[in-house]
């Protein structure tokens, strides 16, 4: 069953389009990565999907209704997450404080779910009253997406988790990235990091604003066409 379905998406910044008629698929309780260079239009791919940007053609779906340029708040209501790439901190807050803001529209008690992403990654709890811009990276990334958690939601988009991040902190990232789909999360995600097929259940190859090649992550890493061409191997 899909969970998130793009159909023939045309989006960009002003007169230049980045994604040209772009159609991918997200079936519901799967991870999918979509894997493509600098360049290739990976995060325009979600912000279109979470309303940041407005397709200038094509549809999005979710959950099979039509949210194509619905208004970000309203798509967080419908149970997606999304967790950019940068600027996905509050750095002068507290490690709480993030959390608290990352339950900006619950109107109920979130206090629960705080303990429950903080016991997620327990290496944030001895940290909960430090200043989220003295973390180090990998603190960073968890606690970005540990903001998303706090609504509890039903699919999660991240915009390259492991930038910038060292090799095993990486690895780190995507088991826990792997632990939150066994919990029922659909996890959408982009990255260049070719590692990102390893934690994947399908993939799509991205290149200047065109999908390039699909099918399971396997599928891709024993392509040696594919391995050469857009894995570096």
């Amino acid at each position: 069953m899909s969970k998130l379905r793009i159909e023939n998406v045309v989006s960009g910044y002003g007169s230049m389009n980045v994604l040209h008629r772009l159609s991918l698929e997200v079936e519901e309780g799967k991870i999918v990565t979509v894997l493509g260079p600098n360049g290739a239009g990976k995060t325009t791919v979600l912000r279109t999907i979470f309303g940041v940007l407005s397709p200038k053609e094509g549809k999005v779906f979710y959950k099979g209704e039509d949210i194509t340029g619905l208004h970000p708040e309203k798509i967080a209501r419908l149970g997606m997450s999304y967790v950019p790439q940068e600027e996905n901190i509050f750095a002068a807050l507290t490690v709480q404080e993030n959390l608290e803001m990352g339950a900006f529209i619950r109107e109920d008690d979130f206090r629960q779910r705080m303990e429950e992403v903080f016991e997620f990654f327990p290496d944030l709890t001895d940290r909960r009253k430090s200043r989220a811009g003295d973390l180090s990276g990998g603190m960073r990334q968890m606690l970005a997406i540990g903001r998303a958690l706090m609504l509890n939601p039903e699919m999660l988009l991240l915009d390259e988790p492991s930038t910038g991040l060292a090799p095993f902190l990486v690895e780190q990232i995507f088991e826990r990235i792997q632990a939150l789909n066994k919990q029922g999360v659909t996890v959408f995600l982009v990255e260049q990091n070719a590692q990102a097929l390893s934690c994947a259940d399908r993939a799509y190859i991205l290149e200047g604003g065109e999908k390039k090649a699909e099918g399971t992550a396997q599928e891709l890493m024993n392509d040696e066409e594919i391995g050469r061409v857009y894995l570096g191997r």
